[in-house]
Order: structure tokens, then sequence, then C-alpha cells
């Protein structure tokens, strides 16, 4: 089974969505929290982003699911900045210093050149890691990176804070959608995430994967993803998440087909301590009372985590190697095409 975005490529049509992508950077309205900044010409907004890509780290990856994971690695490029602010990010090294990422933005040609990388290391897709923000570049650089020999399957792997008027840019693209399902309550993605609107933007995107790729996750003889839907569920302290509402959404607006990613990994990182009913980790019935949920609402594809997860190593971007527990392949430093005014 071949990439959809071949297709678009021989027809001209990855071509056509990348240019109209990266026009829409004049005005950005590429999320939902719609600054109309003109990132062409170096503004930014919330994202602290401008029109170069900022990439924090390329490695292969053996902590995502295990379809994605399988025995080489998923391709993971871990994109820096963010349009959300959890006070719990596990990745706030690069999701939330803006400053310090200044040093990691390469040119649309670097981010070719990292795609093509990971799959000459034998990496089973690419995994797009909080890509929101960059979805122009990344289109641009597909379009540069498919004519040299891209063929792995692309794995957008988001929070969820989607516009879907740029998902449906998408449609035809990406094969398989790995969106986080964060809240259930927007005064809780307000207080936690600075995102007021994130209940219904996430909704909205997430019916908008689901109506590209369908319930049905597409396996192929190894057991790799190859196209679908898979959505993660972070259980958080004191309920603040919403799962019951978040799992009710799932099996009665999408599907109960649709495979479900629950995670027990939380802990208290990054503001998390400033912040009482989020600064400890989940409780063991926390954790019983949400999957007994996933028996009451019919959800019974997918993965749920071990309730120790949270003891498993934690990533540290300041280094070379931020997963460098994992074993596998190890991440030989890649060294990414940066643009003009960086270089020299």
């Amino acid at each position: 089974m071949t990439p959809s975005y071949l297709a678009r490529n021989e027809s001209g049509e990855l071509h056509r969505r990348a240019e109209r992508l990266m026009e829409l950077l004049q005005a950005c309205d590429i999320c939902p929290k719609l600054c109309g900044v003109n990132r062409l010409r170096g503004e930014v907004g919330f994202c602290w982003s401008g029109v170069d890509p900022v990439v924090s780290a390329v490695v292969p990856h053996f902590g995502e699911e295990p379809c994605l994971t399988g025995t080489r690695g998923a391709g993971n490029i871990f994109f820096g900045n963010c349009n959300m602010r959890c006070v719990y990010c596990q990745n706030w090294q690069i999701s939330q210093d803006w400053k310090g990422q200044r040093r990691n933005t390469v040119s649309i040609e670097g981010l070719a050149e990292a795609m093509l990388a990971l799959q000459d290391k034998g990496c089973h897709n690419i995994n797009l890691v909080s890509p929101t923000h960059f979805v122009p570049q990344i289109v641009a650089a597909l379009a540069i990176a498919v004519p040299r020999g891209l063929r792995l399957p692309l794995v957008y792997n988001t929070n969820a804070y989607d516009s879907v008027p740029v998902l449906r840019l998408l449609d035809g693209i990406v094969d398989i959608y790995l969106p986080d399902l964060k809240y259930s309550d927007n005064a809780m993605a307000r207080e936690y995430s600075v995102a007021g609107n994130y209940v219904e933007a996430s909704r909205d995107a997430v019916k908008e994967m689901y109506r590209q790729v369908g319930p049905d996750l597409v396996l192929d003889d190894a057991g790799l993803a190859r196209r679908g839907l898979i959505i993660r569920h972070l259980i958080l302290p004191n309920e603040i998440a919403g799962s019951r509402e978040c799992l009710r959404f799932i099996a009665e607006e999408l599907s109960p087909a649709v495979h479900l990613s629950l995670m027990a990994q939380y802990y208290p990182t990054n503001k998390a301590h400033r912040k009482d009913l989020i600064s400890r980790k989940i409780r063991a019935r926390e954790y019983a009372d949400v999957l007994e949920m996933l028996e009451e609402f019919g959800l019974e594809n997918g993965w749920t985590q071990e309730f120790a997860a949270t003891e498993v190593g934690r990533p540290d971007f300041a280094s070379a190697a931020p997963f460098a527990w994992e074993g596998g392949i190890a991440p030989a430093p890649l060294t990414l095409t940066r643009p003009d005014s960086l270089t020299g």
C-alpha cells in the first residue's frame, strides 16, 4: 500500500497544495489561534514561529504505539514551539523555549533532508510531532522529498488544536492521523493549556480526520499502520481531562471502532507544580475508572499503558539523544540545511 501523497505528487496537486498553504502564512490562520500575522515577513504570533521550520530533533523513536514503532522505530521529527501552552508538557524544553529554539531553525530543504534521512535509517514512517504550526512548510518539504524517493507513510501527530480548512488541504497527503484529545471542558483547556476554544476546535478537527481516513486502522502484513486514525487520551489527575466526555464523543460521534491509545504516563513537569490540582501523578483508582469507561462505551480497539508508565524514561531534549534509554537504532547527528540568514 503506497502513501497517498504519491498520487498527489504525480498529478501536480502536491505542489499546488504547498503553494496554497504557504500563502496562508501571509495572514496566518493555519490554527485556531487565528493570529493573522505575516509570517512570510518574519512576524510571529502565539506559536513564536516565522516562515522557517524549527526542527528540534530527528530520531528513530521506539516509544510510540506498536503499529508505528515496529522493529526499526517511527521516524520522528520533533518540531519546536507550539500553538498551546500546556503547563505539564513533557516536551517543554522545545515547545515553550522559543528563544532557545531559534538555533534549531532549518530551511524547507533541510526538512526534506530530515525526512529522507529517517527513511535511509530504516524507519517505518515519518512521524511529524507537533506539526500544526508548520503544515505549509511540511507540505512544501514533502514536494521536495517525494521526487527524491520518499515513500514512507506520514503520521500527523498532533494536539488536535488544528484548523479544519487546513486539514482539508492535507486530505490525500496524510494517511495516518494521531491526534490527542486533551479536554472536554474549555475552562480546563484555558487554565492548563491557554486554549479556551479547545473543545470545539479539537472535536471538529478530529471529525475531519475521521472523514478522511475512516474508522478502520489499516495494517500491512508486518502489523505496521499504513492508513487510519488513532486517538490518544492522556488521563489527568482530578478529572481535569474530562475523560468520560472525551470517550463518549469518540464512541457516539465517531465510532466505537476507532483505535484509542489510553495513556497513564502523566507526571507533573514544566510548570505543573504551580497548579494544585495537577501537581501530582494520577492515582490507581483514577486510572481504573477510565479503563471501566472503555467497556461502558464499547471502545475495544487500541492500547492502554501500564499504570507504572510514569516511571519510564523521560525525554531530555538538551541531549543529542533525547530518548537514549530506548535502544534500537542509535540516532546519528544530522546536519540539516539551514536558511541563508543563519549561514555564513
